[in-house]
Order: C-alpha cells, then sequence, then structure tokens
C-alpha cells in the first residue's frame, strides 16, 4: 500500500520518538505516541505496561487518555494520533471507539499489528466508525529504536517478556568448570523478544566449530567436560541453551514449546552466527532437533559426532524406555533435576548435580520440562515427523562429511538398539565408540569422547 506522508507527520512522529526514548530509559519496550488536536500536541504516552503494572498502558492508550482529558471529551473527533509502532488490536479497537481522524504509524509490527501487518481492524466496514491510517513513516528510524532496544548484548540487562521467566544469574555462579562468558540474542525473527543465550568460546576462524546441542532436561552445562578439550585442540565451541533452559529465557506456558518454535531458532542462530566448518555435535533432543538442520545448508557442517540420540520420523514406535520415561515426567512433573542426573552419574558432585538443577528455581521455571517429552514426534503426521524423514533422506544419500557415534550403553531410553537404527540411516558412519560405564547423559563421559573426536575429525 502506498500512503502519503506529509511534513507534519514526520514532525510529530519525531515526537513520539521522544517518547519512545523515555520508555527505554524506563525498561519498557521503546514505544511513544502522541495526540495532535488541530496542530497541537493535546496527549502524549509512552510504554509503562511493566512500570505501572497495567496490560493496558500501551504508548497510544496513555496517549488517548491524556488527550481526552484535555479536550475533557473521550470522544476525539478531528485528531490524528502518531505513534512509532504499527498498534495492536487493543490499542486499535481504543482508537476506533475514540472515533479518531487519522492514525499514523512509523514501523511495522508483522506479529501483532492490527492496522494491516498481521489484522486490519480499521478496514472493517461493518463498524460504525473509520479511521484513516498511514504507515510507514520514519518506519526506519522507529525500527532501529527496537532494534537498538532487543540487539544482543553480554550482559542481563535485556528487559523480561511478561509471558517469560528469567532465572537470576546468581543461580550460575557457583557452577563448577562452566568459566565461559555468555551470549545472548533476542531479535531472532521467530521469536523477537526472547533471549537465547549461547557460549562462543574459541577463535571465529578455528579449523572446526562445534556446535553442541543438549537435550532435555539438561543445557550447555553438560558439556562443559567436552569443550575443555575442543578449546585446547584451537577450535571453535557453540553451545546454546534452548528456549526454556539454562540460561535463556523460561516460556510460562508448555504451548509455547513446538519442535518447529525451537528447530527454527536453532537455524536462525546458525544463520546468524554464520557458523562455518561445523561439527554437529548432539545428544537427546540436541539430536532430535539438531540431526534436521544440515540439510538446509550442507556447506557449513564437516561433521556430525552423534550421541544417544534419535532421528524421530514417526515411522517407528518409540522405545519402550522412552515411552516408560515420558509416563514417569508425567506423573513427576516436580522431579528434582540434579538427584536425576545422579542417578545416571554418581561420580558427580553435590555442586555439578545442584548447578543442573540451578536454571529451574521453582515450578514456573519448568514449562519445556513438562512440554518436550510430549513433543517428541509418535506418529506420521506430528509436528517434525516429516522434517526428521527429509533429514533421514539426507544422512542417508547426500551426507558427505564425517561421522562419530559414541554410545552410553547403560541408557534405558535411547541407547544402543536405538543408535543402532540411527547408523543404519547415516552414510559412512563407522562403527559407534561404546562406553559400557555411561548412561543417557553420555556427556557426563566426554572427555575421552572429545579426544576420540578431535583426532577423528582433524582437517
Amino acid at each position: 500500500m502506498a500512503w502519503v506522508h506529509t511534513a507534519d507527520d514526520q514532525r510529530f512522529m519525531h515526537e513520539a520518538m521522544a517518547l519512545a526514548e523515555r520508555a527505554q530509559s524506563a525498561g519498557e519496550v521503546p514505544v511513544g505516541a502522541v495526540v495532535v488536536h488541530q496542530g497541537q500536541i493535546i496527549g502524549r504516552g509512552w510504554n509503562c505496561p511493566i512500570g505501572s503494572h497495567d496490560p493496558t498502558a500501551h504508548a497510544e492508550v496513555v496517549a488517548l487518555r491524556d488527550a481526552a482529558r484535555s479536550l475533557g471529551n473521550y470522544r476525539l473527533e478531528g485528531c490524528t494520533l502518531y505513534v512509532t509502532l504499527e498498534p495492536c488490536a487493543m490499542c486499535s479497537g481504543a482508537m476506533l471507539h475514540a472515533r479518531l481522524e487519522r492514525v499514523v504509524f512509523g514501523a511495522p509490527d508483522p506479529r501483532t499489528g492490527a492496522a494491516g501487518s498481521a489484522i486490519n481492524l480499521f478496514s472493517q466496514r461493518q463498524l460504525n466508525h473509520h479511521t484513516q491510517v498511514v504507515g510507514g513513516v520514519l518506519a526506519q528510524e522507529c525500527g532501529q529504536l527496537l532494534k537498538a532496544f532487543f540487539r544482543p548484548k553480554r550482559t542481563n540487562a535485556h528487559p523480561v517478556r511478561e509471558d517469560a521467566l528469567r532465572t537470576p544469574d546468581g543461580a550460575f555462579e557457583n557452577a563448577p568448570d562452566y568459566p565461559w562468558a555468555p551470549n545472548y540474542v533476542d531479535d531472532l525473527s521467530c521469536a523477537p523478544g526472547w533471549r537465547m543465550h549461547y557460549l562462543d568460546e574459541g577463535p571465529s576462524e578455528a579449523p572446526l566449530t562445534w556446535l553442541c546441542l543438549h537435550g532435555n532436561p539438561t543445557w550447555s552445562y553438560v558439556y562443559r567436560r567436552m569443550i575443555a578439550v575442543f578449546l585446547a585442540a584451537g577450535h571453535r565451541v557453540v553451545a546454546p541453551d534452548l528456549l526454556g533452559f539454562g540460561k535463556s529465557d523460561k516460556p510460562k506456558k508448555e504451548g509455547f514449546h513446538t519442535f518447529d518454535q525451537h528447530r527454527q531458532m536453532l537455524l536462525e542462530l546458525v544463520e546468524r552466527l554464520d557458523l562455518q566448518r561445523v561439527v554437529l555435535t548432539v545428544q537427546d533432543w540436541g539430536g532430535i532437533l539438531g540431526l534436521t538442520l544440515p540439510m538446509h545448508a550442507p556447506a557449513r557442517y564437516r561433521g556430525l559426532l552423534a550421541m544417544n540420540t534419535t532421528l524421530a520420523t514417526g515411522q517407528a514406535a518409540l522405545s519402550p524406555g522412552f515411552l516408560a520415561w515420558r509416563q514417569w515426567c508425567k506423573a513427576q512433573p516436580q522431579y528434582d533435576v540434579g538427584r536425576l542426573l545422579l542417578r545416571g552419574n554418581p561420580h558427580l558432585s553435590a555442586a555439578e548435580a545442584a548447578a543442573y538443577g540451578a536454571p529451574f528455581p521453582d515450578s514456573g521455571f519448568r514449562a519445556a520440562l513438562r512440554a518436550f517429552p510430549q513433543l517428541v514426534p509418535e506418529t506420521a503426521d506430528d509436528p517434525g515427523a516429516q522434517a526428521a524423514r527429509r533429514a533421514a533422506d539426507f544422512w542417508q544419500h547426500q551426507w558427505q562429511g564425517k561421522t562419530l557415534m559414541a554410545i552410553g550403553q547403560l541408557d534405558p531410553v535411547l541407547g544402543e538398539p536405538v543408535m543402532r537404527q540411527l547408523q543404519q540411516i547415516i552414510r559412512g558412519c563407522p562403527e559407534p565408540l561404546l562406553l559400557p560405564q555411561a548412561g543417557h547423559f553420555v556427556q557426563e563421559h566426554g572427555n575421552a569422547i572429545a579426544q576420540a573426536a578431535v583426532r577423528h575429525f582433524a582437517p
């Protein structure tokens, strides 16, 4: 749609941008709005739902309230509202009820914008009032305010979404053998505003980059023994925490977690970091998701290190061990993560066990732990199953890299029978490295695996 902008539109949008900066200084998402009547600003507002504990305190609503007080009338006929971001459904409804003459916005909002992006409430002809909409005024400048606000930083200062929880940094201070600095990204297009943590250690031009993907209910901490070996070899390591785990944000609702959502975030993270010469290193859900990644950009990947995982294509019955695990999780939603790790790894210290449980201080932080066991594709039509089948075809017929498989033989969930099936799928997969003393969380015996992998994948 082509919109006609005026010099006044730009002048008043600059006023709204100044208010957006006030929101940002208060830790709110930077959106500002002004209401103009007969060439004069009669209402001002900036985002303040967090500080005011008011879900309706969007910049537009605050500005409408201010303008109504100025005119002494809840009807704002003949007025124009300027806002730096396309209004949501709530704000659009308020504007229509106020009978605004015009609404002028800056940056579009493809996820929740109700003026033409996600939906268009202003185009509903059955309504008894129609407000003219003009978009894209100083769109780049307005959008930059939001991008700067959500840009990844190496701090914990990012605002937390209202539908998220964030484990305090202090919970991780005593995690043994995990000295690496955090990195965060929170503007991936598939999950804007959700902060995802990842480790990124070693030189960017290293001969190999180990992309280490964890499973449920662990986080990047599970790779600490292997990371040290990879770094000592002069390689790069990238180890993200899936949303809901580790230092990443924790969605409050189990329904957030879907196969496609987590897979897309991993795909975008690989693109964002422009990872090259990758050895995909996976276990548990790290493989269920990660094994579907290389077929989208095979040239990025040099190798595969697979440990106690599977490709969930929906074509074969899930193992009895996994079905028992799923049922146990459902019956024990408050299980102690550290104690679970200790059961199969009695060599862990109390501090190490505590580190595994650190991301989940109470039940509100555990939505991912409740959701993930139910997400493993069981039938051919389940979400993720089709992607897994396409991945299986890739690994069987197109994979050109090296492969190393390590199996913890004490694993009752994704142990040797499941891994042998995966071995048959992967082209050129040699005889696995068997660890008779290791269980499901095979990385806890990862020092020897990592040393063997460095030798195996040597450029």
